[in-house]
């Protein structure tokens, strides 16, 4: 457990919610989230291996990340989690659900990139290793607000590289990862997806402005088959980053699965 970097937000109390951000993020992204729109809800909001507070020691995969998690619920000593995951965030709590039911009461996941082809993750790999960082902090903004954060406000895009950029000894800006351990990632992506037991109740929002979709049809189809009623597909009109851009909406399914 000591591995893990953990935000904690709301009562102090055993957490209610696991929220797991994505590839390249950190735990504190759920900030406004839980302080804005679940103010009476414990939740736990952990830096991933390699990512922001927590070790960036190797080795650098999903199960490392599920093993981490599952001592970080354990040693809670609460009752079962609604786990929310983000993107990669989605990955890991799908596999976390599949290791250990018994810690997960239910999964809402949010533009989960499961399942991806291995060609495409090499290229976002490739382009990683060519350009990991920034000239400075308005290049930083520029990436964010002309892709994936440009439904998001002005304000968290702020808090965002208040948090996460930092300086880099070459005299540039990046985010505070390391570079190694998201390459191994977007390998982790490219794995074969994996399922929850029957009986763990999910809901999945895939982004419509994400093209070509992270959420594949295979996983869909997959989650429908195994779980039948207790899966829900939402298809929200955004972007990728479905928590900062649509908050309010992502709240009220977290309290829906609480209830």
């Amino acid at each position: 457990m000591s591995d893990l970097n953990v935000h904690h937000f709301g009562p102090n109390r055993p957490a209610q919610v696991l929220a797991i951000h994505g590839l390249t993020g950190h735990g504190q992204r759920w900030m406004t989230l839980a302080q804005r729109f679940l103010a009476d809800v414990s939740v736990a909001a952990p830096d991933l291996i390699g990512h922001g507070r927590s070790t960036w020691a190797a080795p650098w995969t999903i199960d490392q990340n599920v093993s981490a998690l599952t001592a970080l619920l354990d040693g809670g000593g609460g009752e079962p989690a609604v786990v929310v995951g983000h993107s990669f965030g989605g990955a890991i709590a799908l596999n976390l659900a599949a290791a250990r039911p018994d810690l997960v009461s239910g999964l809402v996941l949010l533009d989960p990139a499961v399942g991806l082809d291995g060609d495409r993750m090499r290229d976002v790999a490739d382009a990683m290793f060519d350009s990991p960082d920034y000239t400075d902090r308005d290049e930083a903004r520029a990436e964010k607000v002309d892709g994936s954060w440009g439904e998001v406000e002005p304000a968290e895009v702020e808090r965002e590289l208040d948090e996460h950029l930092v300086a880099l000894p070459n005299g540039r800006s990046g985010w505070r990862i390391n570079i190694p351990a998201m390459l191994s990632y977007w390998s982790e992506l490219a794995r074969p997806v994996v399922l929850p037991p029957n009986g763990i109740r999910t809901t999945l929002v895939r982004a419509k402005k994400v093209e070509p979709p992270y959420a594949s049809d295979t996983l869909i189809a997959g989650l429908s088959d195994r779980l039948g009623s207790d899966f829900q597909l939402l298809e929200w009109d955004c972007d990728h980053m479905v928590a900062q851009a649509r908050p309010a909406d992502t709240a009220a399914l977290v309290r829906d699965h609480l209830s």
